[in-house]
């Protein structure tokens, strides 16, 4: 069987696939700017939501590596603000993995509308991690710390928080100069919608009432935060799954910790459980697979890794097509 023939000729937006250094299949498909009718190219830099996380784990990491943090400091040692009703015995490490409990400001186990969380807040007010603190800094914790897991948004905000302290710079230089440039990832970075750089590809939303498309703009933050919202390329993706298993980011022991379960109990076998920034799906016949992934108004990403036989998928869309059905047709072909 043949990925040409099986891969909806209707995706729009980017697949790339490589195993060991070669392109096994690519695909460019759709528009970056739909009114104007620019195609997406393999230079197309993609919103990609969630997937964010993942660098800012890798952030985390680099500094407990570097003894600045340990995974179990808590929120009380390390952020010098008023936690309120959050519990500041809360460690990076249960912010890593999600078992935190930490009020989450995009609950969505409750919530499956994004959108709606600018109601009242308007999402143009964020440009800093600090600027989403008003959406949960008043409320409970959800459950008490390390309970659980529990996929939540807040923590990563912490995180990305966390980094900004020990280090002194806002957390995407941080990661610029630490992830992004180490890996030649010269496309990726988190830029504000009201003035992206070229190009970046606008995100699409269909209006069923009109039978027509918008964009993402008034649908999403402004700019990306800890919880995610960094512009990518599929090649820029390749990158940092290169750099990242050969240990040039953190050691390749850390790595294996990363990519092996670290909470979750692999109830939903779509998602699989959780290590550090990345979910990992079981494999009984040999090595877990890993994967980051994203979902925004607009906005679809997965990146999947399979460490038994080398091959690195990426696949995004501006227009939130399904790239999870597409990826497991990818697995049942090249795995």
């Amino acid at each position: 069987m043949d990925l040409k023939e099986i891969i909806d000729s209707n995706f729009r937006g980017n697949i790339y696939i490589v195993q060991n250094g070669k392109v096994l299949y690519e695909k460019e498909n759709g528009f970056s700017d739909l009114p104007n009718r620019i195609p997406n190219t393999a230079e197309t830099k993609f919103a990609s939501a969630s997937a964010g996380k993942v660098f800012v784990a890798v952030g985390i990491l680099q500094l407990i590596e570097q003894g600045r943090i340990q995974f179990d400091d808590t929120l009380g040692m390390l952020l010098d603000m008023e936690l309120n009703g959050i519990d500041e015995g809360v460690t990076v490490k249960q912010l890593l993995n999600h078992t935190s409990g930490v009020p989450d400001y995009f609950d969505e186990s409750i919530m499956d509308d994004y959108e709606k969380l600018w109601t009242d807040y308007p999402n143009y007010k964020i440009r800093h991690n600090s600027d989403l603190l008003p959406l949960f800094i008043n409320k409970p914790m959800m459950y008490p710390k390390g309970e659980k897991f529990q996929y939540n948004n807040s923590g990563y905000v912490l995180l990305a928080m966390i980094i900004e302290k020990v280090t002194g710079m806002y957390f995407d230089q941080y990661l610029k100069a630490n992830i992004f440039d180490r890996c030649c990832m010269e496309s990726t970075g988190y830029y504000e919608l009201d003035k992206l750089p070229s190009a970046c590809a606008n995100s699409y939303i269909y209006c069923v009432d009109s039978n027509d498309y918008r964009t993402n703009i008034f649908s999403v933050d402004v700019k990306g935060t800890g919880a995610g919202g960094a512009f990518i390329t599929v090649k820029d993706i390749i990158s940092f799954w290169t750099n990242l298993l050969e240990g040039n980011l953190i050691s390749k022991a850390l790595v294996s910790d990363m990519l092996s379960k670290q909470s979750g109990d692999g109830a939903s076998e779509v998602e699989g459980y959780y290590g550090y920034g990345v979910w990992i799906i079981d494999n009984p016949n040999g090595r877990d697979f890993a994967y980051f992934q994203g979902c925004d108004p607009g906005v679809s990403f997965i990146s999947e890794y399979n460490p038994n036989n080398g091959i690195i998928s990426v696949l995004v869309s501006n227009y939130g097509d399904n790239v999870w059905k597409e990826m497991r047709k990818i697995r049942k072909v090249l795995y």
